[in-house]
């Protein structure tokens, strides 16, 4: 015979579980400028058509007046991060994500490094995002002038040149991407530059894949997308390739 305290009991943990339940998970997105939130991952498809919005936003200067940034948005991110995607971007001052997408916090899970090239560190951060959060689109995102480009460039036509250990480490990842656009166009100079910099995007979003056996088994089930993308400085326009 079940007894009457066996069935407060039975109340009780389901209560419990009930209130569990209804706590933001990790695929709970954590917050809409003006609204609550979402229990659910962001597609890729749906991530480029949230990056493409707000640039064109941000081109058209018809920015959102509060994207998500003030003590409304910041209380859900004390408890998480749910980003919707993943931006592999240059350090150039001239380049912050967050504007070019008209986005507030806790949206995009942002690897910031000169020349937007990969290393170790940086490939561990980007699967972080991934494998342990809730994005599901990688954007390599070059741009228009990078100078971390020009400076390996520079030293291409320039044998000899010299720079710090640091700067020819960067150097020495973006290499093999000026090489090769300077033997498929024949371009020198700002020209090559800017070739350069578009073929570093096309080679890095390869090489995330090649070098993150996760990342690329997410990939071919259809659950990820790596795509590369161009920012212009000049209008502010960003070219998703996808």
């Amino acid at each position: 015979m079940i007894s009457r305290r066996d069935v407060l009991k039975g109340v009780a943990m389901g209560t419990a579980a009930l209130a569990i339940s209804k706590l933001p998970g990790p695929t709970a997105w954590a917050s809409e400028p003006g609204g609550h939130g979402e229990e659910k991952v962001v597609l890729p498809q749906e991530a480029i058509a949230r990056l493409r919005k707000g640039n064109q936003r941000y081109v058209s200067m018809n920015r959102l007046s509060d994207p998500g940034v003030g003590p409304d948005a910041r209380a859900p991110l004390t408890k998480g991060q749910w980003p919707y995607v993943t931006i592999l971007c240059c350090s150039d001052s001239r380049v912050p994500p967050e504007l070019i997408f008209d986005e507030g916090l806790g949206r995009l899970f942002i690897v910031r490094v000169a020349g937007n090239m990969l290393a170790p560190a940086l490939l561990g951060s980007i699967e972080y995002a991934s494998l342990h959060s809730t994005s599901r689109l990688i954007v390599v995102m070059g741009h228009e002038s990078c100078g971390a480009v020009g400076a390996t460039v520079h030293v291409a036509e320039n044998p000899g040149a010299k720079e710090t250990a640091g700067i020819n480490d960067i150097v020495n990842r973006l290499m093999p991407a000026v090489l090769k656009a300077q033997k498929e166009t024949g371009f020198h100079g700002k020209k090559l530059v800017e070739a350069a910099a578009k073929e570093n995007v096309r080679m890095t979003v390869k090489q995330i894949a090649d070098e993150s056996e996760p990342l690329r088994e997410m990939q071919r089930k259809g659950e990820l997308k790596i795509v590369g993308a161009y920012y212009l400085l000049s209008n502010g326009e960003v070219d998703i390739w996808a």
